[in-house]
């Protein structure tokens, strides 16, 4: 696809992004990105982490209060979009909650002619005490499986900066933006 089909996509994704006021905030010295990943061709022998300790992963079915106290530790002004209504995805050390995210699905677009299905984890996080051991990328990894299992096209990463870590999976940056619109 090219840049400009790329910008409609996001357009129509994201329709009246940047009149908000916090997108306007993003300086021109520091773009955010957005990605993507073709599922058909995700490998998810991509990034291999061996995990100490008691890690495991599933879906949230907990108190929605002890999650947003988690998301509360790492970025605060997410905890509204954690809910009930949300599908939310985590890593957990000894039964307590390590990262997460959400599942989302962002419908149906049409890329290079066809119709695809897309979704994407969103709202990435991991509270302080767990970073820098693999539990967040293999999380994004196992969400990332999920969505193809469930016969997604592509996966979206939307508004980072962490470019180079969900690289590791494959995801590609597609397009880059500030305040002041698409780059």
């Amino acid at each position: 696809m090219t840049k400009e089909q790329y910008a409609k996509l996001f357009n129509e994704m994201h329709p009246g992004y940047f009149e908000r006021d916090y997108v306007k905030n993003v300086p021109d010295s520091e773009p955010a990105s957005e990605m993507l990943l073709e599922l058909k061709g995700f490998d998810t022998n991509v990034y291999e982490k061996e995990l100490s300790g008691n890690v495991t992963f599933s879906l949230y079915d907990g108190d929605m209060k002890d999650l947003k106290e988690a998301v509360a530790k790492v970025v605060p002004h997410w905890v509204e979009f954690f809910n009930e209504s949300a599908r939310i995805y985590c890593g957990y050390v000894d039964g307590k909650i390590a990262s997460f995210c959400m599942i989302q699905d962002f419908g149906e677009h049409i890329m290079d002619g066809k119709n695809c299905r897309i979704g994407g984890p969103g709202c990435v996080g991991t509270l302080p005490k767990y970073r820098d051991r693999g539990i967040g990328l293999t999380m994004v990894k196992n969400v990332t499986k999920i969505l193809r299992e469930e016969s997604y096209d592509y996966s979206y990463i939307h508004y980072t900066y962490e470019t180079k870590w969900y690289s590791k999976l494959g995801y590609k940056t597609f397009l880059t933006w500030t305040g002041s619109g698409i780059k």
